[in-house]
């Protein structure tokens, strides 16, 4: 009898530990989300700044050609021109910076997909876990009834002798 009530006793911790680690697990993935959602807000705006940096350095590039056409002989044509290429360079400086940063967002943009596919897995896996030790859980509370069951009939037998 003493043995039944720990099983069960047991079987409830255990269960309530199960409980407690598939709610850690729910926060961890609703964590994990959540920074997936901003990583992508992150690359939109960085893809929409890049597409501007991009028209912008197009731009130049074309005012670039047109003073240099017309730029031959001025001086001050000559001094715009160097400030426009170094301007173009630093557009291209900082696109190329862009495009890293974009690259590395999608790198671990990838990896928190990973790593929440794993804890999607072991969130089921837990679940499935869960699942069984209830099933099991409400086998033993059926045995458990049944013996009962069967202990009062026999005192109740006992006491009719």
């Amino acid at each position: 009898m003493d043995r039944i009530k720990e099983k069960m006793n047991s079987l409830r911790i255990e269960a309530d530990e199960a409980t407690a680690k598939v709610e850690e697990l729910q926060k961890q993935v609703k964590a994990l989300e959540h920074e997936n959602l901003q990583k992508e807000q992150e690359i939109t705006s960085l893809q929409h700044k890049n597409g501007l940096l991009e028209a912008e350095v197009e731009q130049l590039e074309a005012e670039k050609k047109d003073l240099k056409a017309s730029a031959g002989d001025s001086h001050q044509h000559a001094t715009q021109n160097e400030t426009l290429q170094r301007r173009l360079q630093l557009l291209e400086e900082e696109a190329e910076e862009a495009d890293k940063n974009l690259r590395e967002t999608n790198d671990k943009l990838r990896q928190t997909d990973v790593k929440a596919g794993h804890y999607e897995r072991k969130v089921k896996a837990l679940e499935q876990e869960r699942d069984q030790w209830e099933t099991k859980y409400e086998e033993m509370a059926q045995k458990y009834a049944a013996v009962q069951k069967e202990l009062q009939d026999f005192q109740a037998e006992i006491g009719n002798m």
